[in-house]
């Protein structure tokens, strides 16, 4: 699949931008500060409905004005089909080939993207939430039933919390009502638990390869699921609801002392190991990176391999922070098969024949034109 045509509206420095794209590699050039990740972040926004930038959808919104509006046209199997989304002080509204989406989840993955930025380098060494939020968002585009079940978890988890802050204040006292929503909470915990053990089942399927090219044979990598409840891959589901109800039944009076639930999907995490070692505390700079790189790389597989076309692929700012050799394992893996965005204040020193045959474009303030 690819992007042929953008058009944004009040979205961030751009108060009005229309342009076009060819299928292949598009470099948008230009100084700091000038628009360039407002662009890439834009295509993003548009696939998932969110910024990877923000979790304030009023930052989206140019200065002053009351929405922002981004509008695409996708390719996919021979077929055009266009998005739009707008976001406004109310809310968001999504539409698909110009009708209205009732829930986010029917909009998501419609067009499906993988983002790699600088930040994303700290998906190995960074916290537990930027490994939960990058495992949400990728299962998120294949599977729209997770994304509602993730939706429903996150209500559950919020009433949970609230009515444990109830009780550890002493505004109330019966803990009925907290049995009913622990129960809701782990049939919403063990489906999201098992679809996160299954999709990273198969995103180190797909990275292992990857990884021991980058590395030339020298590293293995593993991917594990590190859940906070003492669960299994592969587990029947009643089993890990009898695991679930065992755990909550002994720290049933921390949480009430502390007035927050304690384990479930929101605390766990994921480990990468590299020759058996755990990668974020053992693991050098460059194996760091190689493993994110590898992840990356991988997501663009199994996303073609779930659904049966590649994605779009977002660079933002991130060449210049792989050495030669990774930049180079990057650009001839995606060379003529992957729709690509690079942004990047310039392309000297980076000497790839995908480069020297992509379209360029240059951002300044908040304008941006096609070179020739």
């Amino acid at each position: 699949m690819f992007i042929e045509s953008l058009v944004l509206k009040n979205y961030r420095n751009y108060p009005e931008l229309s342009i076009e794209f060819e299928n292949k590699v598009n470099v948008i050039l230009g100084e700091n500060a000038q628009g360039k990740t407002n662009v890439m972040e834009s295509i993003y926004v548009l696939a998932m409905a969110k910024s990877h930038r923000t979790s304030n959808d009023k930052d989206l919104i140019r200065w002053d004005e009351d929405y922002a509006k981004i509008e695409g046209r996708v390719q996919k199997h021979h077929s055009a089909l266009p998005l739009e989304l707008v976001i406004s002080k109310k809310g968001k509204k999504a539409k698909l080939n110009h009708i209205e989406q009732q829930k986010l989840s029917q909009y998501v993955g419609n067009m499906n993207v993988v983002m790699f930025a600088p930040e994303d380098l700290n998906l190995v060494k960074g916290s537990p939430q930027v490994r939960r939020r990058f495992i949400d968002m990728e299962i998120g585009q294949i599977s729209p039933v997770y994304l509602h079940d993730m939706s429903q978890y996150q209500k559950v988890l919020q009433q949970r919390n609230h009515f444990l802050k109830m009780l550890q204040s002493k505004r109330e006292t019966n803990q009925t009502m907290l049995e009913v929503l622990t129960e809701q909470f782990i049939q919403m915990a063990v489906k999201i638990v098992s679809k996160r053990f299954e999709f990273l089942q198969l995103l180190e399927k797909w990275a292992k390869p990857i990884h021991q090219g980058i590395s030339r044979g020298l590293e293995t990598l593993e991917i594990n699921y590190k859940p906070s409840v003492e669960v299994l891959e592969g587990q029947d589901l009643s089993k890990m609801v009898t695991s679930f109800i065992e755990k909550f039944e002994k720290v049933r009076s921390r949480e009430i002392e502390r007035g927050t639930t304690l384990f479930g999907p929101h605390r766990d995490d994921i480990v990468f190991h590299v020759n058996e070692r755990d990668v974020q505390t053992f693991g050098s700079q460059g194996q760091q990176r190689t493993t994110a790189l590898s992840v990356k790389l991988a997501e663009i597989e199994l996303i073609h391999a779930e659904i049966g076309e590649y994605p779009i692929l977002l660079l933002d700012d991130v060449l210049s922070e792989l050495d030669d050799y990774r930049q180079s394992h990057l650009l001839n893996t995606i060379q003529g098969k992957v729709q690509t965005f690079v942004t990047t204040t310039s392309v000297d020193g980076i000497d790839h024949q995908t480069l020297k045959e992509a379209s360029t474009f240059v951002v300044t303030s908040g304008n941006i034109k096609k070179s020739d």
